[in-house]
């Protein structure tokens, strides 16, 4: 049985302790470079989407925008990323990565994967393959379910018929 009666064990608090586990020991082995978990994701996703919005930057990050402008501020005056007036439309601004980011991306991304490796240190292949599976499925499912395509509801399922009896 997946689910424990000890709240300690429960997924959602698994999922979320792993989390935050990593989360720390990133910040710990990024001190040298300054950069916090939420300064990494913006770098990622700045790399990812170069060129973004800060709003859109906000949908990737799943925060507030104002917390992505004040994180965006810092990492301008450190020296990571620079705005830029859109091409499009000259009252957004978009995000680019500096020269400075561009170089120790690799370095970063590199000692993110440490940490990983870390985390997935006594597991087999076949366990860490599993797992990421799993996580995608997981991932999959609950992307679904916000989208309104609840995975679980099939066309046979009477929960989910109109008055006439369709699905």
């Amino acid at each position: 049985m997946l689910m424990k009666s000890s709240d300690s064990e429960t997924l959602g608090f698994l999922i979320h302790n792993v989390a935050r586990l990593i989360r720390k020991r990133f910040e710990q082995r990024a001190v040298d470079y300054g950069l916090s978990a939420a300064h990494w994701r913006l770098l990622f996703w700045g790399a990812k989407e170069e060129g973004q919005s800060q709003a859109r930057l906000a949908e990737f990050l799943e925060i507030e925008p104002i917390s992505v402008s004040r994180l965006l501020d810092r990492m301008e005056s450190c020296g990571w990323i620079e705005r830029r007036s859109s091409i499009e439309d000259r009252r957004v601004r978009s995000i680019h990565l500096s020269q400075r980011a561009r170089e120790v991306f690799p370095h970063v991304r590199g000692m993110a994967e440490e940490v990983y490796d870390e985390a997935l240190a006594s597991m087999t292949g076949i366990q860490k393959d599993a797992l990421i599976e799993a996580l995608k499925i997981m991932t999959n499912n609950l992307s679904a379910g916000i989208a309104g395509n609840d995975p679980r509801h099939k066309k046979d399922d009477p929960r989910h018929k109109d008055e006439a009896g369709t699905p």
